[in-house]
C-alpha cells in the first residue's frame, strides 16, 4: 500500500510503502545516511537503496511529526538540542564535512523531527544538508523551537534559548554569536522563500517571507533580553 506523505514543504512525491519511505533520489542524502548508520547514529532513517522508479528507499521512522510550529516544553527542546548535537558529532572531522565543522541539517525545525513518547527522537528530510558551521543549525533550532509562534513576552523565550544553549553545550564564544546567527538565519529564510522554485501559491510565499521578517524584527527589538539570558 502506498501512502502519500504530505508534511514536507520542499520535496514532492514522498510516499510511504509498507515500512519504507520512497522519495526523489538525493546522492548526498544517501551518502550521509550510510555514514550515520556506519558510526552508529540511530536518530535518522536508514538508507536501503533505490527502487525501480529510481527513488531513494529509506526506513520508515514510526512516530509523529508536528504539522505546525507551536509552544514546546523544556524537555522537548532539550531533547531536540541533544539530538542535533549527536548528529553534528557524528559528522565532525569527517571527509563529508571537509574543511567545515560538521554537516548541517540546515532545516532542523520541529517539522523535521519525529516524536516518540512526546519527545523528538529522530531527524528526517536531509535534502538541504551540507557542510557548515554548527551555529547555522543551532540558530535555526533556537528560532523555530524557542521563539517562533510565541511573539509576546520575550523572557520565557530567552530562558528556553539559554536551555537549548546549555544542553547543546555551546562555548562562551558561540553563545556570544548566537543572536547574530539567529538574525542571519531569519533573513536567509526570507531570501530562500523569495527564490525557492517550489509549488506554492504566491500568497503562501508572501506569508512565509513576511513571517520571517516579523520574526527578525521581534528578535532585534528584544535582543538585549536574549543576550542577557545567554551570559
Amino acid at each position: 500500500m502506498t501512502t502519500p506523505l504530505t508534511g514536507g514543504r520542499l520535496t514532492p512525491g514522498v510516499v510511504r510503502v509498507g515500512d519504507t519511505v520512497r522519495r526523489p533520489a538525493s546522492p548526498f542524502t544517501a551518502t550521509l545516511l550510510r555514514h550515520l548508520e556506519t558510526v552508529g547514529f540511530t536518530g535518522a532513517p536508514r538508507y536501503l537503496g533505490r527502487d525501480d522508479q529510481d527513488r531513494d528507499i529509506l526506513t520508515y521512522v514510526d512516530g509523529w511529526v508536528p504539522a505546525r510550529f507551536q509552544r514546546w516544553t523544556n524537555d522537548q527542546i532539550a531533547a531536540a538540542a541533544r539530538l542535533l548535537r549527536t548528529f553534528h558529532n557524528a559528522t565532525r572531522a569527517t571527509h563529508l564535512a571537509g574543511t567545515h565543522e560538521v554537516i548541517c541539517h540546515h532545516d532542523p525545525g520541529p517539522n523535521n523531527f519525529v516524536f516518540v513518547n512526546n519527545l523528538p527522537a529522530a531527524l528526517i528530510d536531509f535534502d538541504l544538508a551540507k557542510p557548515g558551521n554548527i551555529l547555522e543549525d543551532v540558530a535555526y533550532l533556537a528560532w523555530t523551537w524557542c521563539i517562533s509562534s510565541k511573539r509576546t513576552d520575550p523572557e520565557p523565550q530567552a530562558t528556553q534559548v539559554k536551555l537549548l544553549s546549555d544542553t547543546y553545550a555551546l562555548t562562551t564564544t558561540q553563545r556570544q554569536s548566537l543572536i547574530d546567527a539567529i538574525l542571519t538565519r531569519q533573513l536567509q529564510n526570507a531570501t530562500f522563500w523569495t527564490k525557492a522554485n517550489v509549488a506554492i501559491t504566491q500568497a503562501q510565499r508572501s506569508d512565509r517571507i513576511t513571517w520571517s521578517h516579523h520574526e527578525h524584527t521581534f528578535v532585534t527589538t528584544h535582543r538585549a533580553t536574549f543576550e542577557r539570558a545567554l551570559t
